[in-house]
């Protein structure tokens, strides 16, 4: 096998030896795969546009008001008091991500990733539409800035401006809630200045990352690809080119259709640099893994064009680990793969099982800092403070407290009955009144009920202070 020269892993492909940008003209990508992105990458553009604004049991389905401290995630509610469930959320979605870059390698950035869908789905092929194919493009770059070049330009980065506006206002649905962007909306930018400012800001960001940092972000900000070297291994599945019956004894050469290739020893590589010419973030797939690819599948389609066209077996570029590629062996399921999926199952167990357990109404029940017992007549009593939050889109009426254990009473400071409106809070004081014979000690554990028209609720634990001597 060819050895090659590594020095491409000094640098990336989209900047040069000087530290100047090299600006990528991708060729338009065509085949299987391609297709099979283009529907994959819709459908996510729906859901990503559509999930803001679908609501199930009027909580939107995903929702991270980080301003207010409320979040949503397919259509269950947390709040700050939830925040374990949030955490927990979020390390399920790190252990699925490694163990799909685990087994299929960086399959996300190719076909899931928002960043790559917006820039290879829609930005690109507007792109394409206006400028045309690479050739197009490359010489309308270097074309002076004449009437059509100008025309051409200008078309683009109005489109580019507009749908980043619209992004932004989607972006702006997952942080304010998609019915407080509504209401904004129809009071008009006039009366919400602050929140122009702030929607014209994520559109100059969207603008600024779909105009010109485009594959930069998957190169350079997302630390993602540089994690493919911790997590891949021999038995990965890659977008990977098949070195071994790519060049052979003699390595690549150009094609020519009266020669027997596997009698000249020379690779089915014909080297037509066409993987290279369509691949969005400009790098050649013959040199390995490297962090700059996303997996994005049109190299394959590009190679099997080329094979089909010269008479050659297709999948020279493919799914493959490097393991089949050199050993022939088949795809297996290894311990590290078992490993991720067990954990993944039990966090997803934990998660299920929290949800189920979780109380629609958060109950927090203290006592007072600073505050001793006091005597009232033959009875101990101690002052406590209650915080109740309702998670519904309910309102919660008639909420009142009984002393479970030990026998006692309580006395709320105002109202004997309490309602919290729908996703609103309530706090107050109680008074909890025990007879000292009941007391066990200068610290007594009591359990304090919820009741919600009479019926339990919630329960709540928590310290009586009374005197040391009781009798």
């Amino acid at each position: 096998m060819t050895k090659y020269n590594e020095s491409f892993r000094d640098n990336i492909s989209t900047v040069d030896e000087t530290g100047k940008r090299v600006w990528v003209f991708p060729k338009i990508p065509s085949g299987k795969f391609y297709q099979k992105r283009k529907i994959a990458s819709y459908v996510l553009l729906t859901f990503l546009i559509a999930a803001p604004f679908i609501k199930i049991n009027e909580n939107q389905f995903l929702l991270f008001n980080i301003i207010d401290r409320k979040f949503s995630i397919f259509g269950f509610p947390f709040w700050p008091q939830d925040f374990y469930l949030f955490v927990i959320s979020m390390l399920i979605g790190v252990i699925f991500v490694a163990l799909f870059t685990v087994a299929f390698g960086r399959i996300f950035c190719g076909w899931i990733c928002p960043q790559t869908i917006f820039m290879e789905m829609v930005f690109r092929r507007i792109e394409f539409w206006i400028e045309g194919d690479r050739g197009a493009q490359i010489r309308l770059n270097k074309q002076k800035w004449d009437a059509e070049k100008i025309r051409k330009k200008s078309l683009k980065w109005l489109l580019f401006f507009v749908i980043s506006f619209m992004i932004a206002n989607v972006f702006l649905a997952y942080i304010i809630g998609s019915d407080e962007l509504l209401e904004l909306m129809i009071q008009g930018p006039a009366n919400n200045g602050s929140t122009l400012i702030a929607l014209l800001i994520f559109t100059a960001v969207f603008y600024f990352v779909y105009a010109w940092f485009r594959e930069q972000v998957c190169i350079i900000a997302c630390p993602y690809g540089r994690l493919q070297g911790v997590l891949l291994d021999n038995k990965s599945m890659i977008v990977a080119y098949d070195h071994v019956r790519g060049e052979k004894e003699k390595g690549r050469a150009k094609f020519n259709k009266s020669e027997d290739r596997n009698l000249t020893g020379k690779g089915d590589c014909i080297d037509c640099k066409l993987c290279v010419a369509v691949c969005p973030t400009g790098i050649d797939i013959r040199n390995g893994t490297q962090l700059e690819c996303i997996n994005c599948t049109a190299c394959i389609d590009e190679c099997d064009a080329i094979m089909e066209k010269v008479n050659l077996p297709k999948g020279l570029i493919r799914y493959a680990s490097e393991d089949e590629i050199i050993k022939k062996e088949k795809f297996i399921i290894t311990a590290r793969m078992k490993g991720y999926a067990a954990v993944l199952a039990i966090l997803c167990g934990i998660l299920v099982g929290l949800l189920f357990l979780r109380s629609n109404l958060d109950v927090s029940i203290l006592r007072l800092p600073g505050q001793l017992f006091q005597h009232k007549g033959n009875k101990i009593s101690n002052v406590y403070t209650f915080k109740l939050v309702n998670k519904t889109h309910e309102d919660k009426k008639n909420i009142s407290f009984k002393l479970i254990e030990p026998v006692g009473e309580i006395k709320l400071v105002g109202k004997p009955t309490i309602s919290v409106q729908k996703e609103g809070m309530s706090q107050g004081t109680l008074f909890v009144e025990i007879v000292p014979e009941l007391l066990e000690a200068d610290k007594t554990k009591i359990t304090i009920g919820v009741f919600e028209n009479e019926k339990l609720i919630e329960t709540q634990n928590t310290n009586f202070l009374g005197p040391r001597v009781f009798k």
